[in-house]
């Protein structure tokens, strides 16, 4: 069977997988935002998001079924256009972009993600109508077809909306579960879904049902502010490495 065989890989790839099936389940989509960049400490973080996607799809499948009766569908009318914009737009960036570049995106995003947390803590948005719902989707496509980061973007929208807590979840529950589906389609014609992502997925997929169990049962039972503050300084190291790396190769 032909997989990533490095040692250090599964290292990475076991928690984030496990931790973005917690935000699936149970504590929110911006949750996973910490995967990829994770993942891109041992692989190229195109191949993390290639090996990721099919086991995001899994899960999708049992947060969907989970959540789906409590999901707000008027909200997710205003949303998906633009998120599905999205996704096509980073199709396109994805197909030029250079390894190099992506590090570069990938951290420069993961760190804006950090800022916009904490300015998050500070401040409070004010409720937006259907040009916000376009813009704010539309980034949150974008960024999950780069990163499988989606959920932060999300969230500027959907947080000042003061939905109940499983409505929240809910929705984005089936907001990611449809982006997900339309992603499989770029990944595809940039041929990312070869021998090795693909056995590699399957290996890791056992622990997608896992992980979202987890998140559906700490919804009721843990404060999901700590959970956030321990992933964004997650994502903090994980961004200021990957925008590192980019960096130092034109120094």
């Amino acid at each position: 069977m032909m997989v990533v065989s490095d040692p250090w890989f599964y290292a990475t790839a076991i928690p984030a997988v496990i931790i973005y099936g917690i935000g699936k389940g149970g504590l929110g989509g911006a949750l996973g935002i910490i995967a990829v960049p994770l993942m891109a400490f041992t692989i190229a973080p195109t191949q993390a998001a290639a090996i990721l996607l099919p086991i995001l799809c899994l899960m999708d499948i049992f947060a969907v079924r989970q959540h789906y009766s409590n999901a707000d569908y008027s909200i997710l009318k205003c949303m998906l256009p633009g998120a599905i914009l999205g996704v096509a737009l980073a199709s396109l960036f994805l197909s030029v972009i250079s390894e190099v570049g992506l590090k570069l995106v990938i951290g420069g995003l993961s760190l804006l993600f950090c800022f916009q947390y904490l300015i998050k803590g500070l401040n409070h948005y004010s409720k937006g109508g259907i040009v916000s719902a376009w813009c704010w989707s539309a980034l949150s496509g974008f960024s999950s077809t780069a990163l499988h980061a989606g959920g932060g973007p999300a969230s500027i929208y959907l947080l000042p909306l003061k939905l109940e807590k499983v409505t929240l979840i809910a929705t984005m529950a089936v907001l990611f579960g449809i982006i997900n589906l339309f992603k499989l389609i770029p990944y595809s014609l940039l041929g990312e879904f070869d021998h090795t992502n693909l056995m590699t997925s399957l290996l890791l997929m056992p622990l997608a049902p896992i992980g979202v169990k987890l998140g559906i049962l700490m919804l009721h039972k843990v404060s999901q502010d700590v959970v956030y503050r321990l992933c964004y300084l997650f994502l903090f190291i994980s961004g200021c490495k990957l925008f590192w790396d980019g960096t130092y190769f034109f120094a």
